[in-house]
């Protein structure tokens, strides 16, 4: 009789294992996109996005002169701007430039244009030093 308990106690705990392995395969499959990276080299690009899925774009940038990046006016966005735009210093010097990184979320399938503008927002009819442009397609 022992030996029977034992071999029941082993089959609930092989069922219990198949049980998660069968949830964890289930999750992965349904997994959302990994984020796709981009940064200046890609100015004019064509990208895919699942909805769901977030776009990181890495920009030079120096916020103490004033200057950053952010999105022009878009009615309609397919795309969230995800957070605030992060920055990251290419040295501990006051005042030194670095990478502004933008985060977006796809939250619709369409397609659009995506433009960044890096300027001084309180400048009014002042155009952009810089622009960076995606055409965004989400399914």
């Amino acid at each position: 009789m022992l030996k029977r308990l034992e071999q029941l106690a082993l089959g609930k705990g092989a069922v219990v294992l198949l049980l998660v392995a069968v949830a964890l395969m289930a999750v992965s499959g349904c997994a959302a996109k990994p984020a796709l990276a981009l940064e200046a080299k890609d100015n004019g690009r064509q990208i895919e996005l699942q909805k769901g899925q977030t776009l990181a774009i890495s920009l030079e940038g120096n916020p103490s002169t004033g200057y950053t990046w952010e999105m022009a006016e878009s009615e309609g966005s397919i795309l969230r701007q995800v957070g605030e735009i992060e920055f990251k210093a290419e040295s501990e010097l006051v005042g030194a430039p670095g990478t502004q990184t933008l985060r977006f979320e796809a939250v619709e399938a369409g397609q659009m244009e995506l433009k960044l503008v890096y300027h001084r927002p309180w400048e009014k009819d002042v155009q952009p030093l810089e622009t960076f442009t995606l055409q965004v397609t989400v399914h």
